[in-house]
């Protein structure tokens, strides 16, 4: 489940990291109540589901509570690129003398999560990631024993953070000391602007926020945790209670894993279903484990150990998968049928791949629910089928999931290799929508 900025930052604040005071607002007047409580110049900010907000508008600054009241309503009529946005978040604007990047994913290969900084944070993070992947530092953190000082003296370092913390009187050892001191040769990828911000952050208080951005990832079940921008303030912002300082989670974003929120009921009461899509929301209420890609190639799998494999062999193929959808085990017919109508509800897949391992799940009622559902569509759609569909039947009931599924005149493979050849050449003959291939 993914949640709000400012759900994230609740959570963050309460794991002892700073963030920018700030209230959420329905309307453009609270908007304003808000803002003349804060004083001073505040930021409106779009609470949508949904990356790059700054780009597309959804951050806006104020320096009266009346234009704070004209962009949150302009925000809460108008959406945000075709996402419906029902809360603006009014905080107060800091003064911003670098943006970083700190972030924590789960690694579900690895069984643990990856630690994530660098010096390039703000909006064009991805881009970064994309053209300059050596400049994010990615650390794995063991689940036994958590963040250690290696860690955090390693993300210090890469962020060009200084040391003044903990340096002793004297002159310290050329590792010990701040980065702006030691010879050329030896500083860190993302050294800082020239000059040091009025007040100068240590090793001490990035090690802070650290930790407690671990223990609230640990504490929430989170598969992913960033603050992007972690903002160096230019004279230490102010954050409620908590006093000033001189780093500030300006913006924070959380993933919490939908298995665990059983475990989380305060989190769970907390989902927005007007920012989930139609799709999702079906997902959801289905039980099914659905997450929208970019990709030409349904997938649909039961397991997601599986699922995972099944894009990894698409792609090797030549292929992207236009989505994650895991069926879970034991699913009967009807189960399939409307995992199946998700998939075809996408107007961007051109060919399905069906890879179903029948243990628990029987492959014959798979097979029946893949026939349901393609006659249901072409029913609707008037057409022979919708999309080619490719599908592997491996274990309980095989033979008879075969038979049914050739019987429909429907093509299957003999192994996963076999199978993903033949989708995303099924899909690589299908023109895009609105023209081309």
């Amino acid at each position: 489940m993914r949640l709000h900025e400012y759900q994230s930052k609740a959570l963050l604040a309460a794991h002892g990291i700073p963030v920018p005071d700030g209230e959420v607002a329905a309307t453009g007047a609270e908007a304003a109540a808000v803002a003349r409580r804060l004083g001073g110049r505040v930021a409106v900010k779009a609470q949508a589901l949904m990356g790059g907000r700054g780009k597309a508008g959804g951050i806006v600054l104020a320096d009266t509570p009346e234009e704070a009241e004209a962009h949150a309503a302009r925000l809460l009529a108008e959406g945000l690129a075709g996402a419906p946005v029902h809360r603006v978040l009014v905080e107060r604007a800091a003064d911003i003398y670098a943006e970083l990047y700190l972030g924590l994913v789960l690694d579900r290969r690895a069984r643990r999560m990856v630690l994530m900084a660098c010096p390039d944070g703000g909006i064009d993070i991805e881009e970064v990631a994309r053209r300059h992947p050596e400049r994010i530092l990615r650390l794995p953190v063991d689940p036994a024993i958590g963040l250690r000082g290696y860690h955090l003296a390693r993300v210090a370092d890469h962020l060009g953070l200084s040391r003044r913390g903990d340096v002793p009187r004297g002159d310290p050892p050329v590792g010990e000391r701040p980065v702006d001191e030691r010879p050329e040769d030896e500083r860190p990828v993302g050294d800082p602007p020239v000059g040091d911000p009025p007040v100068a952050p240590t090793d001490d208080a990035l090690a802070a926020i650290a930790r407690g951005l671990y223990a609230c990832a640990r504490a929430n079940d989170a598969t992913l945790a960033e603050i992007n921008p972690l903002v160096v303030t230019a004279e230490g912002s102010p954050v409620g209670a908590t006093g000033r300082s001189p780093l500030l989670a300006l913006d924070a974003k959380m993933v919490i894993d939908d298995s665990a929120l059983y475990r989380h009921p305060d989190l769970a009461a907390g989902r927005d279903p007007q920012s989930e899509s139609d799709v999702e929301r079906e997902a959801r209420l289905a039980g099914l484990s659905y997450v929208k890609l970019d990709g030409r190639v349904g997938c649909m799998v039961n397991g997601a150990g599986l699922a995972m494999a099944t894009m990894d062999v698409l792609k090797l193929h030549g292929g992207e998968p236009a989505n994650f959808l895991d069926v879970g085990g034991g699913a009967r017919e009807e189960r399939v049928a409307q995992a199946l109508r998700l998939i075809l509800s996408d107007p961007a897949v051109a060919a399905i791949l069906i890879n179903i391992f029948g243990g628990i799940t029987r492959c014959d009622e798979v097979a029946r629910g893949v026939v349901s559902a393609l006659r249901r569509e072409a029913r609707l759609l008037e057409e022979a089928t919708p999309v080619p569909v490719v599908i592997r039947l491996v274990g309980t009931n095989e033979d008879e999931g075969r038979r049914i599924l050739e019987e429909a005149g429907l093509a299957t493979a003999a192994t996963l290799a076999e199978g993903a050849r033949l989708a995303v050449a099924a899909a690589s003959e299908r023109p895009l929508a609105g023209g081309g291939r």
